[in-house]
């Protein structure tokens, strides 16, 4: 047909028709470069990640959070917009202290500021309650090794005066050593082993363990405003009409059993001298503390054997064993368990006032305590969910760990009980936990899949981001491990050394992926 058509003719329809072509190949360009756009930014249900790349710096800034409120302390929306922002791009540092009680359940996010204002001084008074309790606990521990000790002398040589105090101050600590063992290092079967011998389970809830009437003594009193580090502060703890309120929790009083408490407050005092001192960069308030303050401080718990020490150091410890040795009280059934001070630790850095730093690690444990429990339940759900995750995404990565027997997933066990704080550094730690309570909050308060769908480019939040996370960081090596791990060992290995080299948005963006395609199709932890 072609060769029928004169050169000159054709020639000439070209030219005629060439600028039509040229607009027509322009605009089929610029239609392919869309769709490609489309794909690369849009991902199942049509719904762009909150954490795309254009967003990851628009975190929460001092004064975004301060236009948060209504006049009357409340805060717009009913915190919707926090929420989204907080999902978005996370929380500027230096107003954190601010937004993680709203997080946390520690503040109803409709509460107004006089009914913060009002639950402040109560729930100061409840954790100085909890504190009397605990040193109570500590005072009886104390006279049963005196008793003790006084039985051995009266049955061997006499020894010196200054021999005997030391030996007393030594015996706390001598039984738990062998906690010197990095909890990386630990295999799974011996860890559950560990926890178990740490704690008795008392009950089938937390209880606040406290007598409600205990009036403490003017020694009490003094002690309580020596230790505290901030003084007649004005950042608050518990939120009214929230969930945390010790008058809305199940109240028992002197459950919890003397030789318990003994068990937890070695363990803790071991663990605390051990702690992570990576928050001091971030922290350099608290990291330049005096050396008399951090020796007070220890003084005031019974810290002992900590010479070696920086005074910052010394200083963190200190805290960690009245929080956690508080929450051992308030909470008897969980007690207190190795890697508990890992979740502790971020929080105290964070926020310097103990009572506030009490109640939001209470808010915290509500879902993490889990993680503790003797029975194991809890954390056998969440790694059945991370294993239903990576079969329903990667069927050919699941058949390997089937023939590996590693299906159970219990190589990623570090991960679910410490939340990724082995694997990640401080921020990007805090970022993640952020971005997870955000959705906690955001389901406390109603906001379920239905009502989030109507704010535009969002996922619905889930109770189960950090499990969706630990899912999306196996599949970031799904190559190595199915091509070059053949036994749990060497896979167990793989997610111990992901600790710096993962980077947490590109985590939150492949979460986020999964909870897109599989949330309707995996059951919630709980």
């Amino acid at each position: 047909m072609l060769n029928s058509v004169p050169s000159s003719t054709l020639y000439s329809n070209i030219g005629q028709n060439g600028g039509s072509t040229g607009v027509a190949v322009a605009i089929t360009a610029v239609a392919g470069l869309a769709v490609v756009a489309a794909i690369f930014y849009t991902r199942s249900g049509n719904l762009k990640s909150p954490w795309c790349r254009k967003r990851r710096k628009c975190a929460l800034s001092p004064q975004k959070w301060k236009n948060s409120f209504t006049p009357d302390g409340k805060l717009h929306d009913g915190g919707i917009k926090l929420l989204k922002k907080v999902r978005s791009g996370g929380i500027d540092p230096s107003v954190r202290v601010e937004v993680w009680p709203f997080l946390l359940g520690v503040y109803a996010l409709n509460s107004s500021k006089e009914e913060r204002d009002v639950v402040r001084n109560r729930n100061r008074k409840e954790y100085e309650k909890l504190r009397r309790q605990s040193r109570r606990f500590l005072r009886q521990t104390d006279e049963s090794l005196r008793v003790d000790s006084n039985v051995k002398r009266e049955n061997t040589e006499p020894s010196s005066p200054a021999s005997e105090d030391v030996v007393s101050a030594r015996e706390s600590l001598s039984s738990e050593r062998e906690s010197d063992l990095e909890f990386s290092e630990i295999p799974f079967s011996s860890v559950l082993d560990r926890t178990s011998s740490s704690r008795r389970i008392t009950s089938s809830s937390p209880s606040v363990i406290y007598d409600s009437s205990d009036v403490g003594s003017s020694e009490d009193e003094q002690f309580d405003e020596d230790f505290s580090p901030v003084k007649n502060g004005n950042v608050s703890d518990v939120s009214p009409k929230g969930d945390l309120s010790p008058t809305k929790t199940n109240m028992q009083s002197n459950i919890c059993r003397t030789e318990d408490f003994a068990t937890w407050q070695r363990i803790i005092r071991v663990d605390a001298l051990r702690a992570n001192a990576e928050w001091v960069a971030y922290c350099p308030s608290q990291a330049a503390v005096s050396e008399d303050r951090a020796q007070r401080c220890a003084e005031a718990v019974c810290l002992k054997d900590y010479d070696h020490l920086e005074p910052f150091r010394v200083y963190h410890a200190a805290r960690l064993v009245a929080i956690l040795e508080a929450y051992a009280v308030y909470d008897s059934e969980i007690g207190y368990c190795q890697g508990m001070s890992d979740l502790l630790s971020p929080i105290i850095s964070v926020i310097e006032q103990d009572h506030m730093a009490f109640w939001c690690f209470v808010g915290f444990m509500k879902k993490a305590r889990h993680n503790f429990r003797l029975d194991e339940v809890g954390i056998r759900r969440q790694l059945d969910i991370v294993a239903k995750i990576i079969k329903h995404r990667d069927s050919r990565l699941y058949r390997h760990l089937e023939k590996l027997q590693a299906d159970d997933c219990c190589f990623v066990y570090r991960m679910v009980v410490v939340l990724f704080r082995r694997e990640l550094n401080f921020e990007q730690a805090l970022c993640l936990w952020e971005v997870m309570w955000a959705d906690q909050a955001a389901l406390r308060a109603g906001l379920g899949k239905s009502r989030w769908s109507r704010i535009r480019q969002r996922p619905p939040p889930t109770d189960d981001l950090l499990l969706y996370a630990i899912a999306a960081s196996v599949l970031q090596r799904r190559k190595q491990i199915i091509e070059k791990y053949h036994s749990m060992d060497e896979i167990l290995r793989e997610c111990n050394n992901m600790a710096g080299q993962l980077d947490v948005w590109k985590l939150l963006d492949d979460a986020h992926d999964l909870v897109m395609s599989l949330h309707d199709k995996i059951g919630t932890t709980f």
